[in-house]
């Protein structure tokens, strides 16, 4: 039985300027890997550069660089819950829980992404971060899953140096043979990277900017059982 992963997360580009290299090693590996996007990015603030993507066209250009960076990525499928961007807060949370924990019982994954509710930074990952940790709680004695909080930069590796106390286990991924994939990936975002020199530098150059590992926080103090550099527990690898 192939492993199962379910990312959550707010708006195109979180999953591949998050855990790009993440997602690829897993997808290299065979894992079937679900994303969600709530919303399709419309209030982003970057036009590309020189501006060319207008706010009426911004969902359907956001929506074809994402359909693109999961190809780079090797994501099997891609669901958009339509939300509007800058708005996941503000929706009927019960019916976003409710969506969300159907979707783990539909796909039954081994591991579960998404944002922490307090520690995600923007408010849509905050909420869309919130509902996902609600609906793995309700799902969880059936679908197994074990839940996963992204992180933003490699800051975890020194978790106290920055002022990080929270008791849950911190699990690191190596993606230092991924770094192609997570390249191609920001390069398919164009409207969001093209004001960043760096992504679109000489491949050497560029790929050196990335770190080796990714962070994860794990969703419970007890979780996993596994703790090290892999998201799915021993029986699943």
């Amino acid at each position: 039985m192939s492993r199962k992963l379910l990312a959550v997360f707010a708006h195109p580009d979180d999953e591949s300027f998050i855990c790009g290299g993440t997602l690829a090693k897993y997808a290299s590996e065979g894992v079937d890997i679900t994303l969600v996007s709530a919303t399709r990015g419309e209030m982003g603030r970057r036009m590309g550069n020189p501006p060319y993507v207008t706010r009426e066209t911004m969902p359907i250009v956001r929506e074809r660089e994402l359909r693109e960076a999961c190809e780079a990525l090797g994501i099997n499928r891609l669901i958009f819950f339509d939300i509007r961007d800058k708005t996941v807060e503000f929706i009927d949370s019960e019916l976003l829980i409710a969506r969300i924990a159907s979707l783990i019982d539909e796909i039954r994954p081994d591991v579960v992404l998404t944002f922490h509710e307090t520690l995600g930074g923007h408010p849509d990952h905050c909420a869309i971060g919130q509902a996902t940790t609600i609906a793995h709680e309700r799902t969880k004695e059936r679908s197994g899953a074990e839940l996963f909080f992204i992180t933003f930069s490699d800051k975890l590796a020194n978790a106290e140096r920055f002022g990080y106390t929270y008791p849950n286990p911190i699990v690191r991924v190596d993606i230092s043979k991924h770094h192609k994939a997570k390249l191609a990936a920001f390069r398919a975002h164009r409207c969001q990277t093209e004001i960043d020199p760096w992504v679109w530098a000489p491949d050497r150059q560029a790929l050196s900017r990335f770190n080796k590992y990714e962070y994860f926080i794990a969703g419970n103090k007890k979780s996993p059982p596994h703790p090290g550099e892999d998201l799915f527990p021993p029986s699943k690898r």
